[in-house]
């Protein structure tokens, strides 16, 4: 595959359908057996078009990477909603539709999703991780992300461990 056949860029609400379908896709397999049942099926109710399509018509900041034309992830991100960390920035979400994850796409997702951070100003950033979604503590260890915190959430009626990672980025030496 050529590299020009893999391309980030800002969501569009042409883009809406396939972000719920991905969303969907990739919280089931990544939280099936994490979270509950009930309480997954709930979380992916609300996480439908409806939603898709306000928050690109609100201007939250998505990024979708398309391989070979066809839409295969998403990022979102901004300002952290974790004021007590020393990080300005978060990238909210970061999911691969399941059929292209470990083909170094997210990997690429990643590095644009930073770059947009830090090019909004926001040069550190965290992420949140559940404590047994160890593919993605795998993902973001690889991707450089130091531990900084752990707590625990409510989901639903379960509690849930998080794991915070952190990357402190300066901006390059001039």
């Amino acid at each position: 595959m050529r590299i020009e056949a893999v391309t980030v860029r800002p969501a569009i609400a042409e883009d809406i359908e396939l972000l719920a379908d991905i969303h969907d896709a990739a919280w089931r397999n990544a939280y099936r057996g994490i979270l509950p049942g009930v309480e997954l099926e709930r979380l992916l109710g609300r996480r439908g078009v409806s939603w898709w399509d306000a928050a690109i018509r609100y201007k939250m900041r998505i990024l979708v990477i398309d391989v070979c034309g066809a839409t295969a992830g998403y990022a979102t991100f901004g300002h952290t909603r974790l004021k007590h960390l020393p990080f300005p920035g978060e990238i909210y979400e970061l999911y691969m539709d399941p059929d292209h994850q470990g083909l170094g796409f997210g990997r690429k997702l990643f590095s644009a999703t930073r770059a947009a951070l830090r090019a909004a100003g926001m040069p550190g950033f965290a992420v949140r991780v559940l404590k047994e979604n160890e593919q993605a503590q795998a993902f973001y260890e690889a991707m450089g992300g130091l531990l900084y915190d752990e707590s625990v959430e409510r989901i639903g009626r379960s509690d849930v461990s998080v794991l915070i990672f952190g990357w402190t980025d300066r901006p390059a030496e001039r």
